[in-house]
């Protein structure tokens, strides 16, 4: 079988990040991709479970992950100094996750 190239665009923090998992796991970007879509086109659906969060639309959802700050060791992270770091609407948000994970 002949293999083609593909070209894609990522958000370049997304790319490292994803590059580091797959390092760890013992694969490339490409072997990733490959089994995704293989994986895809045998199940003829995503090759995850699309959710929403909570109660929140796709438009805030997008501008908390562009919003976020990570460490370096790829975790979310709030500065001390942030406005938010006293509101509680997260951990509803934690709490309503765990429910729905049953953790």
């Amino acid at each position: 079988m002949a293999n083609t190239n593909v070209t894609m665009r990522i958000d370049e923090n997304l790319k490292v990040q994803l590059q580091d998992l797959m390092s760890n796991l013992g694969m490339d970007m490409t072997t990733f991709f490959t089994l995704a879509a293989k994986q895809a086109v045998r199940e003829q659906a995503l090759p995850f479970q699309p959710k929403m969060i909570g109660n929140y639309n796709k438009k805030a959802y997008q501008l908390a992950m562009e919003n976020t700050k990570y460490n370096t060791e790829g975790k979310a992270v709030i500065n001390k100094d942030d406005e938010w770091k006293n509101e509680t609407e997260w951990d509803e948000m934690f709490e309503q996750m765990k429910k729905e994970r049953n953790i």
